[in-house]
Protein backbone atom coordinates (compact mmCIF):
# COMPACT_ATOMS: atom_id res chain seq x y z
CA UNK A 1 0.00 0.00 0.00
CA UNK A 2 1.41 3.37 -0.97
CA UNK A 3 1.63 6.34 1.39
CA UNK A 4 -1.01 8.24 -0.49
CA UNK A 5 -3.36 5.27 -0.16
CA UNK A 6 -3.98 6.47 3.39
CA UNK A 7 -5.61 9.70 2.28
CA UNK A 8 -9.27 10.28 2.94
CA UNK A 9 -11.71 12.74 1.44
CA UNK A 10 -12.77 15.85 3.33
CA UNK A 11 -15.34 14.93 5.96
CA UNK A 12 -15.94 14.30 9.63
CA UNK A 13 -13.44 16.09 11.83
CA UNK A 14 -11.83 17.58 8.75
CA UNK A 15 -15.00 19.36 7.74
CA UNK A 16 -15.42 20.66 11.27
CA UNK A 17 -11.96 22.17 11.20
CA UNK A 18 -12.76 23.86 7.90
CA UNK A 19 -15.80 25.50 9.42
CA UNK A 20 -13.85 26.52 12.51
CA UNK A 21 -10.96 28.31 10.84
CA UNK A 22 -11.29 27.80 7.10
CA UNK A 23 -12.58 31.32 6.64
CA UNK A 24 -9.54 32.79 8.35
CA UNK A 25 -10.58 34.00 11.81
CA UNK A 26 -8.82 37.40 12.07
CA UNK A 27 -7.60 36.74 15.61
CA UNK A 28 -5.90 33.53 14.42
CA UNK A 29 -3.53 35.35 12.06
CA UNK A 30 0.05 35.69 13.31
CA UNK A 31 2.26 38.49 12.02
CA UNK A 32 5.65 37.55 10.56
CA UNK A 33 7.50 39.13 13.46
CA UNK A 34 5.64 37.01 16.03
CA UNK A 35 6.22 33.57 14.51
CA UNK A 36 9.72 32.70 15.69
CA UNK A 37 10.36 31.02 19.01
CA UNK A 38 13.60 30.69 20.92
CA UNK A 39 15.80 28.55 18.65
CA UNK A 40 17.64 25.94 20.72
CA UNK A 41 19.35 24.31 17.73
CA UNK A 42 22.93 25.26 18.62
CA UNK A 43 22.82 23.62 22.02
CA UNK A 44 20.16 20.99 21.46
CA UNK A 45 21.04 18.80 18.47
CA UNK A 46 17.57 17.36 18.05
CA UNK A 47 14.62 17.78 15.71
CA UNK A 48 10.97 16.68 15.76
CA UNK A 49 9.81 15.72 12.26
CA UNK A 50 6.18 14.68 11.57
CA UNK A 51 5.44 12.96 8.28
CA UNK A 52 2.98 10.58 6.62
CA UNK A 53 3.36 6.79 6.87
CA UNK A 54 5.36 5.07 4.13
CA UNK A 55 6.85 8.34 2.93
CA UNK A 56 10.55 7.82 3.59
CA UNK A 57 13.07 5.15 2.65
CA UNK A 58 13.38 2.21 5.05
CA UNK A 59 15.92 -0.56 5.38
CA UNK A 60 14.94 -3.78 3.60
CA UNK A 61 15.83 -5.91 6.60
CA UNK A 62 14.79 -3.58 9.44
CA UNK A 63 11.83 -1.28 8.77
CA UNK A 64 12.72 0.74 11.86
CA UNK A 65 15.84 2.01 10.12
CA UNK A 66 15.63 4.89 7.68
CA UNK A 67 18.90 5.06 5.72
CA UNK A 68 18.79 8.69 4.55
CA UNK A 69 17.63 9.96 7.93
CA UNK A 70 20.23 7.86 9.76
CA UNK A 71 22.96 9.20 7.47
CA UNK A 72 21.86 12.77 8.25
CA UNK A 73 22.22 12.10 11.95
CA UNK A 74 25.70 10.65 11.57
CA UNK A 75 26.86 13.56 9.42
CA UNK A 76 25.44 16.40 11.50
CA UNK A 77 25.08 14.99 14.99
CA UNK A 78 21.40 15.99 14.92
CA UNK A 79 19.09 13.33 16.31
CA UNK A 80 15.74 13.27 14.50
CA UNK A 81 12.61 12.18 16.35
CA UNK A 82 10.64 10.98 13.34
CA UNK A 83 6.91 10.25 13.73
CA UNK A 84 4.45 8.95 11.15
CA UNK A 85 1.46 10.74 12.61
CA UNK A 86 -0.10 12.46 9.60
CA UNK A 87 -2.83 10.33 8.03
CA UNK A 88 -5.07 13.13 6.77
CA UNK A 89 -4.45 16.83 6.20
CA UNK A 90 -7.60 18.05 7.94
CA UNK A 91 -7.26 15.65 10.84
CA UNK A 92 -3.68 16.79 11.49
CA UNK A 93 -4.70 20.43 11.11
CA UNK A 94 -7.33 19.89 13.77
CA UNK A 95 -4.70 18.38 16.05
CA UNK A 96 -2.22 21.26 15.97
CA UNK A 97 -4.37 24.28 15.10
CA UNK A 98 -5.44 25.01 18.70
CA UNK A 99 -1.79 25.51 19.66
CA UNK A 100 -1.01 27.69 16.67
CA UNK A 101 -4.15 29.75 17.08
CA UNK A 102 -3.27 30.42 20.72
CA UNK A 103 0.38 31.29 19.99
CA UNK A 104 1.71 28.09 21.51
CA UNK A 105 4.38 25.77 20.12
CA UNK A 106 3.20 22.50 18.61
CA UNK A 107 6.00 20.18 19.70
CA UNK A 108 6.99 19.74 16.06
CA UNK A 109 9.82 21.45 14.20
CA UNK A 110 9.02 20.19 10.72
CA UNK A 111 5.83 18.84 9.17
CA UNK A 112 4.73 17.62 5.73
CA UNK A 113 1.32 18.68 4.43
CA UNK A 114 -0.28 18.86 1.00
CA UNK A 115 0.21 22.20 -0.70
CA UNK A 116 -3.46 23.14 -0.42
CA UNK A 117 -3.06 22.73 3.34
CA UNK A 118 0.29 24.52 3.31
CA UNK A 119 -1.60 27.39 1.68
CA UNK A 120 -3.84 27.57 4.73
CA UNK A 121 -0.82 27.69 7.04
CA UNK A 122 0.69 30.50 4.98
CA UNK A 123 -2.56 32.49 4.88
CA UNK A 124 -2.96 32.22 8.64
CA UNK A 125 0.65 33.17 9.28
CA UNK A 126 1.41 29.83 10.91
CA UNK A 127 4.46 28.92 8.81
CA UNK A 128 7.89 30.45 9.42
CA UNK A 129 9.99 31.80 6.58
CA UNK A 130 13.02 29.61 5.95
CA UNK A 131 16.53 31.02 5.77
CA UNK A 132 17.62 30.25 2.22
CA UNK A 133 21.15 31.46 2.99
CA UNK A 134 21.58 28.17 4.87
CA UNK A 135 19.89 26.11 2.14
CA UNK A 136 22.10 26.23 -0.96
CA UNK A 137 20.84 22.88 -2.25
CA UNK A 138 17.22 24.06 -2.21
CA UNK A 139 18.24 27.24 -4.02
CA UNK A 140 20.12 25.31 -6.70
CA UNK A 141 18.14 22.12 -7.17
CA UNK A 142 14.42 22.80 -6.53
CA UNK A 143 12.37 21.95 -9.61
CA UNK A 144 11.67 25.25 -11.45
CA UNK A 145 8.05 24.21 -12.01
CA UNK A 146 7.52 24.05 -8.23
CA UNK A 147 9.43 27.18 -7.23
CA UNK A 148 6.70 29.76 -6.90
CA UNK A 149 3.14 28.56 -6.24
CA UNK A 150 0.45 31.20 -5.95
CA UNK A 151 -0.01 30.60 -2.23
CA UNK A 152 3.71 31.02 -1.42
CA UNK A 153 5.55 33.14 -4.02
CA UNK A 154 9.22 32.20 -4.07
CA UNK A 155 8.60 29.23 -1.77
CA UNK A 156 9.65 31.26 1.26
CA UNK A 157 7.56 29.29 3.76
CA UNK A 158 7.45 25.82 2.19
CA UNK A 159 9.67 23.37 0.32
CA UNK A 160 8.31 20.33 -1.58
CA UNK A 161 9.05 16.99 0.06
CA UNK A 162 7.71 15.01 -2.88
CA UNK A 163 5.53 15.87 -5.84
CA UNK A 164 3.07 13.97 -7.97
CA UNK A 165 0.49 14.07 -10.74
CA UNK A 166 -3.25 13.60 -10.60
CA UNK A 167 -4.24 12.06 -13.91
CA UNK A 168 -6.14 9.09 -15.31
CA UNK A 169 -5.42 5.42 -14.74
CA UNK A 170 -7.08 2.74 -16.83
CA UNK A 171 -6.91 -0.92 -17.73
CA UNK A 172 -5.99 -0.89 -21.40
CA UNK A 173 -6.50 -4.61 -22.00
CA UNK A 174 -10.00 -4.72 -20.50
CA UNK A 175 -11.07 -1.42 -22.04
CA UNK A 176 -9.71 -2.46 -25.41
CA UNK A 177 -8.52 0.98 -26.44
CA UNK A 178 -6.39 3.91 -25.34
CA UNK A 179 -7.53 6.88 -23.29
CA UNK A 180 -5.88 10.18 -24.02
CA UNK A 181 -8.39 12.76 -22.81
CA UNK A 182 -10.37 13.47 -19.66
CA UNK A 183 -13.41 13.93 -21.86
CA UNK A 184 -13.09 10.30 -22.96
CA UNK A 185 -14.03 9.22 -19.44
CA UNK A 186 -17.60 10.15 -20.30
CA UNK A 187 -17.83 7.78 -23.30
CA UNK A 188 -20.87 5.46 -23.32
CA UNK A 189 -18.82 2.27 -22.96
CA UNK A 190 -17.46 3.53 -19.62
CA UNK A 191 -20.87 4.12 -18.01
CA UNK A 192 -20.74 2.71 -14.48
CA UNK A 193 -17.06 1.90 -14.83
CA UNK A 194 -15.51 5.24 -13.79
CA UNK A 195 -14.59 6.54 -10.35
CA UNK A 196 -13.55 10.02 -9.29
CA UNK A 197 -11.71 11.12 -6.17
CA UNK A 198 -13.98 12.23 -3.34
CA UNK A 199 -11.78 14.96 -1.89
CA UNK A 200 -12.49 18.37 -3.37
CA UNK A 201 -8.86 19.49 -3.33
CA UNK A 202 -7.74 16.22 -4.91
CA UNK A 203 -10.41 16.09 -7.62
CA UNK A 204 -11.31 19.48 -9.02
CA UNK A 205 -8.20 20.55 -10.96
CA UNK A 206 -8.01 17.60 -13.36
CA UNK A 207 -11.74 17.78 -14.06
CA UNK A 208 -11.58 21.52 -14.73
CA UNK A 209 -8.64 21.05 -17.09
CA UNK A 210 -10.73 18.49 -18.95
CA UNK A 211 -13.23 21.30 -19.55
CA UNK A 212 -10.52 23.56 -20.96
CA UNK A 213 -10.16 25.74 -17.86
CA UNK A 214 -6.86 27.39 -16.99
CA UNK A 215 -6.56 26.09 -13.43
CA UNK A 216 -3.95 28.65 -12.47
CA UNK A 217 -6.74 31.24 -12.58
CA UNK A 218 -10.04 29.38 -12.34
CA UNK A 219 -13.16 31.20 -11.10
CA UNK A 220 -16.22 30.42 -9.03
CA UNK A 221 -18.23 30.14 -12.24
CA UNK A 222 -15.80 27.46 -13.45
CA UNK A 223 -16.32 25.54 -10.23
CA UNK A 224 -20.10 25.62 -10.36
CA UNK A 225 -20.12 24.64 -14.05
CA UNK A 226 -17.97 21.63 -13.15
CA UNK A 227 -20.34 20.69 -10.34
CA UNK A 228 -23.29 20.78 -12.73
CA UNK A 229 -21.47 18.42 -15.08
CA UNK A 230 -20.58 15.99 -12.30
CA UNK A 231 -24.12 16.11 -10.89
CA UNK A 232 -25.42 15.08 -14.31
CA UNK A 233 -22.96 12.19 -14.49
CA UNK A 234 -24.05 11.02 -11.06
CA UNK A 235 -27.72 11.11 -12.02
CA UNK A 236 -27.11 8.99 -15.11
CA UNK A 237 -24.99 6.60 -13.01
CA UNK A 238 -22.04 7.11 -15.29
CA UNK A 239 -19.81 7.59 -12.26
CA UNK A 240 -19.68 4.35 -10.30
CA UNK A 241 -18.67 6.05 -7.07
CA UNK A 242 -16.31 8.54 -5.44
CA UNK A 243 -13.30 7.15 -3.68
CA UNK A 244 -10.32 7.76 -1.51
CA UNK A 245 -7.44 5.61 -2.60
CA UNK A 246 -9.60 2.50 -2.63
CA UNK A 247 -9.78 3.09 -6.39
CA UNK A 248 -6.64 0.95 -6.43
CA UNK A 249 -8.62 -2.16 -5.51
CA UNK A 250 -11.42 -1.37 -7.98
CA UNK A 251 -8.97 -0.89 -10.82
CA UNK A 252 -7.02 -4.04 -9.96
CA UNK A 253 -10.13 -6.25 -9.88
CA UNK A 254 -11.60 -4.80 -13.07
CA UNK A 255 -14.72 -3.42 -11.35
CA UNK A 256 -13.54 -0.06 -12.67
CA UNK A 257 -11.94 0.46 -16.07
CA UNK A 258 -10.83 4.09 -15.67
CA UNK A 259 -10.45 6.51 -12.79
CA UNK A 260 -8.80 9.58 -11.38
CA UNK A 261 -5.50 8.43 -9.94
CA UNK A 262 -2.16 9.48 -8.49
CA UNK A 263 1.02 8.79 -10.44
CA UNK A 264 2.85 7.17 -7.51
CA UNK A 265 0.06 4.66 -6.93
CA UNK A 266 0.04 3.59 -10.54
CA UNK A 267 3.79 2.93 -10.60
CA UNK A 268 3.23 0.41 -7.83
CA UNK A 269 0.15 -1.07 -9.50
CA UNK A 270 2.05 -1.59 -12.74
CA UNK A 271 4.54 -3.85 -10.98
CA UNK A 272 1.73 -6.39 -10.51
CA UNK A 273 -0.42 -5.55 -13.51
CA UNK A 274 1.29 -4.17 -16.63
CA UNK A 275 -2.12 -3.60 -18.24
CA UNK A 276 -2.68 -0.60 -15.96
CA UNK A 277 -1.62 2.64 -17.61
CA UNK A 278 -1.38 6.21 -16.36
CA UNK A 279 -2.24 9.13 -18.62
CA UNK A 280 -1.51 12.82 -18.44
CA UNK A 281 -4.50 13.88 -20.58
CA UNK A 282 -4.17 16.00 -23.68
CA UNK A 283 -5.98 18.83 -21.89
CA UNK A 284 -3.50 18.64 -19.03
CA UNK A 285 -3.19 17.29 -15.50
CA UNK A 286 -2.48 18.65 -12.04
CA UNK A 287 1.04 18.78 -10.68
CA UNK A 288 0.90 18.88 -6.90
CA UNK A 289 3.34 18.74 -4.04
CA UNK A 290 3.39 17.85 -0.39
CA UNK A 291 5.65 20.27 1.36
CA UNK A 292 7.87 20.71 4.36
CA UNK A 293 6.75 23.51 6.65
CA UNK A 294 8.30 24.83 9.88
CA UNK A 295 5.40 25.76 12.19
CA UNK A 296 5.46 28.83 14.41
CA UNK A 297 7.52 28.77 17.62
CA UNK A 298 9.45 25.65 16.58
CA UNK A 299 12.38 25.22 18.98
CA UNK A 300 14.80 23.75 16.43
CA UNK A 301 14.30 25.89 13.32
CA UNK A 302 17.95 25.89 12.21
CA UNK A 303 18.15 22.10 12.59
CA UNK A 304 14.96 21.77 10.54
CA UNK A 305 16.35 24.00 7.80
CA UNK A 306 19.49 21.87 7.67
CA UNK A 307 17.44 18.70 7.24
CA UNK A 308 15.38 20.29 4.45
CA UNK A 309 18.53 21.26 2.59
CA UNK A 310 20.04 17.80 3.09
CA UNK A 311 17.17 16.20 1.20
CA UNK A 312 17.87 18.50 -1.74
CA UNK A 313 21.31 17.03 -2.31
CA UNK A 314 20.84 15.12 -5.59
CA UNK A 315 22.32 11.90 -4.17
CA UNK A 316 19.98 11.95 -1.17
CA UNK A 317 16.98 12.95 -3.27
CA UNK A 318 17.74 10.06 -5.64
CA UNK A 319 17.80 7.56 -2.77
CA UNK A 320 14.46 8.83 -1.48
CA UNK A 321 12.88 8.88 -4.96
CA UNK A 322 13.94 5.29 -5.60
CA UNK A 323 11.93 4.23 -2.57
CA UNK A 324 8.78 6.40 -2.66
CA UNK A 325 8.32 6.51 -6.47
CA UNK A 326 6.64 9.93 -6.64
CA UNK A 327 7.69 12.84 -8.84
CA UNK A 328 11.08 13.90 -7.52
CA UNK A 329 11.32 17.66 -6.81
CA UNK A 330 15.07 17.50 -7.47
CA UNK A 331 15.56 17.00 -11.24
CA UNK A 332 19.33 16.56 -10.76
CA UNK A 333 18.60 13.28 -8.97
CA UNK A 334 17.71 11.77 -12.35
CA UNK A 335 21.33 11.73 -13.47
CA UNK A 336 22.41 10.14 -10.19
CA UNK A 337 20.06 7.21 -10.82
CA UNK A 338 20.99 7.03 -14.50
CA UNK A 339 24.68 6.76 -13.61
CA UNK A 340 24.15 4.20 -10.83
CA UNK A 341 24.85 1.14 -12.97
CA UNK A 342 21.87 -0.58 -11.36
CA UNK A 343 19.30 -1.77 -13.90
CA UNK A 344 16.29 -1.01 -11.71
CA UNK A 345 17.54 2.45 -10.73
CA UNK A 346 18.32 3.31 -14.33
CA UNK A 347 14.75 2.33 -15.26
CA UNK A 348 13.44 4.69 -12.58
CA UNK A 349 15.54 7.50 -14.04
CA UNK A 350 13.80 6.94 -17.36
CA UNK A 351 10.29 6.85 -15.89
CA UNK A 352 8.40 10.09 -16.76
CA UNK A 353 6.14 9.58 -13.73
CA UNK A 354 9.18 10.18 -11.52
CA UNK A 355 11.09 12.56 -13.78
CA UNK A 356 8.58 14.08 -16.24
CA UNK A 357 9.97 14.80 -19.69
CA UNK A 358 9.50 18.10 -21.49
CA UNK A 359 6.39 16.94 -23.34
CA UNK A 360 4.68 15.82 -20.14
CA UNK A 361 5.72 18.95 -18.26
CA UNK A 362 4.07 21.05 -20.94
CA UNK A 363 0.73 19.51 -19.95
CA UNK A 364 1.14 19.91 -16.19
CA UNK A 365 -0.12 22.85 -14.15
CA UNK A 366 -0.29 23.80 -10.49
CA UNK A 367 -3.86 24.80 -9.67
CA UNK A 368 -4.77 27.96 -7.85
CA UNK A 369 -5.76 26.89 -4.37
CA UNK A 370 -9.25 27.36 -2.96
CA UNK A 371 -9.31 30.54 -0.91
CA UNK A 372 -10.60 30.74 2.65
CA UNK A 373 -13.56 32.80 1.43
CA UNK A 374 -14.52 30.14 -1.14
CA UNK A 375 -13.87 27.00 0.85
CA UNK A 376 -16.94 26.61 3.02
CA UNK A 377 -19.50 27.02 0.23
CA UNK A 378 -17.49 25.03 -2.30
CA UNK A 379 -16.87 22.18 0.11
CA UNK A 380 -20.55 22.05 1.02
CA UNK A 381 -21.62 21.76 -2.60
CA UNK A 382 -18.95 19.22 -3.53
CA UNK A 383 -19.60 17.03 -0.50
CA UNK A 384 -23.32 17.00 -1.31
CA UNK A 385 -22.50 15.62 -4.75
CA UNK A 386 -20.09 12.92 -3.59
CA UNK A 387 -22.11 11.92 -0.53
CA UNK A 388 -19.76 13.02 2.23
Amino acid sequence: MSRRSLLRGIGGAGAASLLAVGCGVPAAYVDEGDRAGRDLSAGDRTLDFANWPLYIDTDDEDARKRPTLDAFGKRTGISVRYTEEINDNDEFFGKISPSLMNRQETGRDLIVVSDWMAARFVRLGWAQEMNRATQPNVTEHLDPQLRSPAFDPGRLHSVPWQSGITGIAYNRRKLGRELRSTQELWADDLRGKVTLLSGLDEAFALLMMGRGVDVTRWTGDDFHALCEQVEGLVKTRHIRRFTGNDYIKDLSTGDVLACQAYSGDVIQLQADNPDIEFVVPEEGAELWAESLVIPNLAHHKANAEKLVDYYYEPEVAAELAAWVNYVCPVPAAQQVLADSGDEELVALAEDPLIFPDADMRGRLAIARDITARERQDFTKRWNAIVGL
